[in-house]
């Protein structure tokens, strides 16, 4: 494999990762101790297989203040030969000594080049009040910057959330789980069960909390494609999509027999209508601002912003390139 093979599928890992760039991260921090003590045998995955990821999650917490949750398999996959696999870190190796840290400069301007896309489209958000918050130009400032596409998804969820749990706030909401009065003898004879798993007991045979909606995780590649649940006990399942893919959806689920585990299918559209309706419609002045209050929450939790490069970066040839950036 020649320097051009090698960078091209860096590259490729590159266009592939998240906001996050953990699996980038991770090549850049097995780079930098075979580039300063030679004591990395890049030819050998098993000799850097796991403590790299040591590594990675060090600089991670340093760059982002949190670390890779995804599944070991997953994160095994950086090594896959249509990734980047030992015979492309040797290459690489030799590259990055051969010029001072060239890929690890390379990678970790990617990555200040990808925040820096992303905090002019969060900046939006963060700025906008109820009176000029368009859900649209926010989906779309993620959806045709190339570096952003590949968190699209999560932007879809976090606008869901905002909109599902502060609309349940403003409805009240609430959640009852009662016990037939047939049952109170069962009730009474695992009374200590019903008050422990139901807050049930003998005397009481209704509990009502209010109905919640939660994320199932953050950026977490593990989750099965569960992005959200709620507390009201339906096993049935909403999904959110564009526009152009619902009858392609509804033909899919009908061919494997799941049409009827699906409660509905929302479109953009209808995101961009409540979104209308709750930031300015007659009852805005409830809901309007807790959506966005949510937004901003569970964006700044999602995409935590990368301000401030930490001095040890400037350590390793890149104080040019950090000054630049800050500035």
């Amino acid at each position: 494999m020649n320097n051009n093979e090698a960078m091209a599928a860096l590259d490729k890992v590159i266009k592939k990762s998240r906001i996050h760039f953990y699996k980038p991260v991770q090549i850049a921090e097995i780079l930098y101790p075979d580039r300063m003590y030679h004591d990395v045998d890049l030819s050998s995955l098993e000799t850097y297989r796991t403590q790299s990821k040591k590594w990675r999650d060090d600089m991670s917490m340093l760059l982002l203040g949190r670390v890779c949750t995804s599944s070991s398999k997953f994160q095994d996959n950086l090594f896959d030969d249509n990734a980047v696999p030992p015979s492309v870190l040797e290459v690489l190796g030799k590259i990055n000594r051969d010029n001072n840290g060239s890929v690890e400069r390379h990678i970790y301007t990617q990555f200040m080049n990808r925040h820096s896309q992303l905090s002019q489209a969060l900046e939006y958000c963060r700025s906008s009040d109820t009176e000029s918050f368009n859900v649209k130009d926010f989906i779309d400032s993620f959806r045709y910057e190339a570096g952003l596409k590949r968190s699209l998804d999560k932007v879809y969820e976090i606008i869901v959330y905002a909109l599902f749990s502060a609309l349940a706030e403003a409805l009240n909401l609430k959640i009852n789980i009662s016990i037939d009065s047939n049952g109170e003898c069962i009730l009474e004879e695992f009374s200590d069960f019903t008050e422990k798993v139901m807050c049930l007991k003998p005397g009481q045979l209704i509990h009502s909390e209010p109905a919640r909606i939660y994320r199932a995780g953050v950026t977490n590649a593990a989750d099965r494609g569960i992005d959200m649940y709620s507390s009201w006990g339906s096993d049935r399942i909403i999904i959110v999509c564009k526009d152009a893919e619902r009858n392609i959806i509804l033909s899919l689920l009908t061919q494997i027999g799941w049409r009827s585990h699906i409660q509905s299918i929302i479109t953009e559209s209808d995101l961009v209508l409540w979104y209308e309706k709750a930031l300015r419609g007659r009852y805005s002045h409830i809901t309007g601002g807790r959506v966005l209050d949510l937004l901003r929450e569970e964006i700044a939790s999602e995409f935590p912003p990368a301000d401030n490069m930490p001095e040890l970066l400037r350590e390793r040839y890149l104080k040019t390139l950090c000054d630049d950036y800050i500035d």
